[in-house]
């Protein structure tokens, strides 16, 4: 879990030296209360009441003083501090720190959040005092969370309000077992103060061109990290994935993808093993070669320095079923420069996660 630390820092870090614009900050606090939902059977003794908590934010504001800043509405970034009593003795209370965005419409009425971070949790599993926990196998796990919010700012003297309705997920990612995670479904409710108020400065309009063009560019990619099986007790291990793919911009803020994807995942020869021998009615051949090659079509958000990648792959070498033969992948990409980036992304099966990677890059 040090490395899934290390990865959210430099997102945050990613934040903190890109943006450099004058403008006016804004703070705000949002109490919330919900339910934790049933996306899996396996956490139903753990949905005993209505969790409540608190969101605390900070948000830099922007005015077009870059040219993406207009291309998004002008959004703000920020960072989130979330507590959460969960309502449930084996869940305990989490408490989180994001980076996020926030992005407007409908006149600036309707704010649409989504942050990323780490949770720190008071009860994870474990298998003398707490077995029953089955949703949270680490102390740490990454969590994400989507705010939608009707937000009213500087109704008096810097004094606004907002109100709406968030998703919280909790998950390590299998990076420990067990990981059938939690997703909560709350009403929020809150208030908002823009800081230097009386110095808001005026939204810089558009300048740069519609017309956008670039060449097929071609990527490699090389991705890592650990993980484990769901099967509690065989360890962690360490995974390594290599993509090369071709993207197309269609535009300054779309680039379309297509490529493939080699697998080493060593928690899957381990898993091969155990039940080859634990499980001799299964069939399972301990030869049976772990490795898996896939082909992908993807989609990257480009927003500044920053990008938001989504892919969609199936196995075409497939020698053990694991999963099912679709998976994706979703996660942020940081450029350095025109051509090198560092990636951190989440690969799974549906909603079933398999591992958080981390990765570097080139675009060529």
């Amino acid at each position: 879990m040090k490395h899934l630390i290390v990865g959210v820092f430099f997102l945050m870090s990613s934040f903190l030296f890109s943006q450099e614009d004058p403008g006016v900050s804004n703070i705000d606090v949002s109490y919330f209360y919900g339910t934790i939902l049933e996306h899996n059977p396996d956490i139903s003794h753990l949905i005993t009441d209505h969790p409540t908590g608190l969101i605390l934010s900070y948000n830099k504001k922007s005015y077009g003083f870059q040219p993406w800043e207009s291309r998004y509405n002008y959004p703000d970034w920020g960072f989130s501090f979330i507590y959460q009593d969960m309502k449930n003795q084996y869940l305990g209370e989490n408490y989180s720190i994001y980076a996020h965005y926030n992005f407007y419409f409908l006149k600036r009425n309707l704010n649409f959040r989504i942050g990323q971070g780490i949770a720190y949790t008071t009860n994870p599993y474990d298998k003398n005092t707490n077995y029953m926990n089955g949703a949270y196998g680490s102390y740490l796990m990454s969590t994400t969370y989507i705010m939608l919010n009707y937000k009213k700012e500087n109704v008096f003297k810097g004094l606004g309000f907002q109100a709406g309705v968030s998703i919280i997920h909790y998950s390590n990612a299998n990076v420990k077992a067990p990981n059938n995670s939690t997703n909560s479904f709350v009403f929020n409710v809150g208030v908002n103060y823009l800081l230097d108020y009386k110095e808001e400065p005026d939204f810089q309009p558009v300048t740069e061109s519609k017309k956008f063009t670039e060449n097929i560019k071609y990527n490699l990619a090389f991705r890592t990290g650990i993980n484990e099986s769901d099967v509690i007790g065989l360890g962690q291990s360490p995974f390594y994935n290599f993509s090369f793919y071709a993207d197309k911009r269609l535009n300054r803020k779309s680039a379309l993808q297509v490529g493939t994807d080699v697998f080493f995942a060593n928690f899957l020869k381990e898993l091969i093993y155990y039940y080859s021998v634990a499980y001799p009615e299964r069939d399972v051949d301990a030869d049976t070669d772990y490795k898996r090659l896939g082909v992908f079509v993807g989609h990257e958000l480009f927003i500044n320095k920053l990008s938001v990648i989504a892919q969609l792959g199936y196995y075409v070498y497939y020698p053990y079923d694991f999963e099912g033969r679709v998976y994706n992948r979703i996660g942020l990409k940081r450029y350095f420069g025109n051509q090198f980036f560092a990636a951190i992304t989440l690969k799974s099966h549906g909603a079933k996660a398999e591992a958080v990677e981390f990765g570097v890059g080139v675009r060529l």
